[in-house]
C-alpha cells in the first residue's frame, strides 16, 4: 500500500451527522458531519479503552465515545471526560489522529501521508461528473483480493473474450488477438486507446453496444495512482464511462466503488439494468482475481511474465515502483498500536512525542 495520495474512500451521500466506520489502509476510521455539513475524519479508536468511536454519537459538533462518553472535537483532541472531578486536567495524549479530507465528484477523499499540502499529488479529473447529458449511477462490491490485482483486472483487455464469454466478451473468438495500442504515461497516470473490431454477437444489454459484424468500438483504458481506473467505451451511438476506485481495506480485501456514466438509455428506470450487468461482469472476474498469488502484484517486474498487451499494467507497476523508491510504501512501524483486529496502526508524530516524554520526561 502507498501513502502520500488522496484516497477516495466513500460516497459523499453515505456520510451524515451519524458516525460511520470506514475501513481503509489496514485501519478503521470514523467519518461524520458537523452541523454545517462539514466532514470530519478521525481514527476510530478511543485512546482510553479502545472502543470504536463510530458506535458513539455526535453532539455540539463533537463525537462522544460510546463507552465512557469522552468528548473529542474535530482535530481529535479530547475536551471532556465526564468521570473526572472538577479541576482534574485532561491527559495530553487523550486524543485521536485526524486526517485531511475533502469532497469531490460524489466521493469523500482522504489524504494519508506526510507531504505538505502544496506537494501532494492532485485528485484526478472527472469532467463527466458535471455533464448534465449523462446519466450516472453509483454502486460498489467487495472482493477478497488485493487492490493492485482488482485494479489491473479492471484495465486488462486480453482477458475479455475468455472470462467474459457469457457477457460482453461473447462474440470474440477465444484466440482474439490484441492490436497494438497507443499508450500515454504521465507523472501519476497512464492511458491506452484500443479499437475493438470483428465483433459478431452479444447478449442482453451488450447487444445494444456491439452490433453484429459492424462493431468498431473505441475503448480508452487508464489508471490514476494509486488505486483508480477509468474506462471509456465509445461505440458511435453512445458512450459509457466507468470511474472506479479500488479501496484498499486491507491486504486481503478491496471494496470497489464505481460511478458509471452513460449517454444512452438515460432513463432512471434503466439504472437497475446497468447495475445488474456490471455486477454480472464482476462475478465473472471474481474467482480468478481472488485466486491470484501472490495477492499483491510483485514489487519486482521480473517476478511475473509480461507480453506486449500488458503494457498498460506495466506502466502502472513502474509508477508503483517509483513510489516505493521514494519511500512511499507503507511498512511496519516501531511502537505500533494494535487495533485489536490484527492490524497495525502507526502512531502520529504527536503521539511519538508523547511516548518519548513518558519515557525520558518532559524537559521543557
Amino acid at each position: 500500500m502507498l501513502k502520500n495520495f488522496w484516497y477516495a474512500c466513500e460516497f459523499s451521500a453515505a456520510i451524515t451527522t451519524n458516525p460511520k466506520q470506514v475501513r481503509i489502509l489496514n485501519q478503521k476510521l470514523v467519518f461524520y458531519r458537523n452541523a454545517k455539513g462539514q466532514l470530519i475524519a478521525l481514527q476510530d479508536r478511543c485512546p482510553h479503552r479502545g472502543a470504536a468511536l463510530s458506535l458513539g454519537w455526535v453532539k455540539d459538533d463533537c463525537i462522544h465515545c460510546p463507552y465512557h462518553a469522552w468528548k473529542f472535537q474535530a482535530d481529535g483532541k479530547c475536551i471532556n471526560i465526564p468521570a473526572n472531578q472538577p479541576g482534574i486536567p485532561i491527559p495530553k495524549n487523550a486524543r485521536v489522529d485526524s486526517y485531511p479530507i475533502q469532497e469531490k465528484y460524489g466521493f469523500i477523499w482522504l489524504f494519508y501521508g506526510d507531504l505538505p499540502e502544496e506537494e501532494r499529488p492532485p485528485i484526478p479529473p472527472l469532467p463527466e461528473f458535471e455533464d448534465p447529458s449523462l446519466q450516472k449511477i453509483f454502486f460498489e462490491y467487495e472482493l477478497n483480493a488485493h487492490y493492485t490485482r482488482t485494479l489491473e483486472n479492471d484495465m486488462d483487455m486480453s482477458h475479455v473474450s475468455i472470462i467474459h464469454s457469457k457477457s460482453f466478451g461473447n462474440g470474440f473468438a477465444l484466440e482474439q488477438k490484441m492490436e497494438d495500442y497507443e499508450l500515454n504515461v504521465g507523472e501519476w497516470e497512464g492511458h491506452a486507446k484500443v479499437n475493438v473490431r470483428d465483433y459478431t454477437k452479444a447478449k442482453d444489454l451488450f447487444a445494444f453496444v456491439f452490433r453484429p459484424l459492424k462493431a468498431n468500438v473505441k475503448v480508452t483504458l487508464g489508471f490514476y495512482m494509486p488505486n483508480i481506473t477509468r474506462l471509456v467505451v465509445d461505440f458511435g451511438r453512445g458512450k459509457l464511462v466507468n470511474f472506479t476506485v479500488h479501496v484498499p481495506v486491507d491486504d486481503r480485501t478491496t471494496i470497489t466503488k464505481r460511478i458509471q456514466f452513460r449517454s444512452f438509455l438515460t432513463f432512471p428506470w434503466a439504472d437497475g439494468i446497468f447495475q445488474r450487468a456490471a455486477y454480472k461482469v464482476v462475478m465473472e472476474d471474481k474467482g480468478v482475481v481472488e485466486s491470484e498469488y501472490p495477492m499483491a502484484v510483485p514489487d519486482k517486474l521480473s517476478d511475473e511474465v509480461h507480453v506486449p498487451c500488458d503494457n498498460l499494467s506495466l506502466a502502472y507497476r513502474k509508477l508503483r515502483q517509483k513510489c516505493l523508491a521514494m519511500g512511499w510504501g507503507m511498512k511496519p512501524y516501531q511502537n505500533q498500536v494494535d487495533d485489536s483486529n490484527g492490524n497495525l496502526m502507526p502512531p502520529s508524530p504527536e503521539k511519538t512525542e508523547w511516548f518519548v516524554s513518558a519515557i525520558v520526561g518532559d524537559r521543557s
